[in-house]
């Protein structure tokens, strides 16, 4: 038996569940991870208690897992999620007070690209 899940912790697979729900991953294809989802959206949508709800997504967890998706619905000690679920997307911004509409990918270990009007490198930040 698992440890009851922080707030934190169902929000994100909440999230993930909604993102699964939304896609057209392979993953929903499978009878038994598409039963288990509906039985969380279910549950979300009843507002059921918060153990009920962990039971749920533990259970579409396990039948992601057995579906070929080693990651499952969240796992935690990586931050991934289910297929298809970004949790964000890094990109550069003005780096002036007033800023423009530029907006430019920013990976990880590359430098942001220059900002040509204030001749200073653009900001990194995440979109939602």
């Amino acid at each position: 038996m698992t440890a009851p899940a922080d707030r934190s912790e169902r929000a994100h697979r909440t999230a993930a569940l909604c993102e699964l729900l939304g896609s057209t991953d392979e993953a929903r294809r499978w009878p038994e991870v598409a039963a288990a989802a509906a039985r969380a959206r279910e549950a979300l949508r009843a507002g059921a208690e918060p153990a009920e709800l962990e039971v749920c997504f533990d259970a579409l967890d396990r039948e992601l897992r057995r579906a070929g998706y080693a990651n499952g619905l969240v796992h935690g000690s990586r931050g991934t999620r289910a297929p298809g679920v970004v949790a964000h997307i890094k990109a550069a911004v003005c780096p002036a007070s007033d800023r423009c509409t530029r907006v430019e990918r920013a990976r990880d270990l590359w430098p942001t690209p220059l900002c040509a009007v204030h001749e200073t490198r653009m900001h990194k930040t995440r979109l939602a």
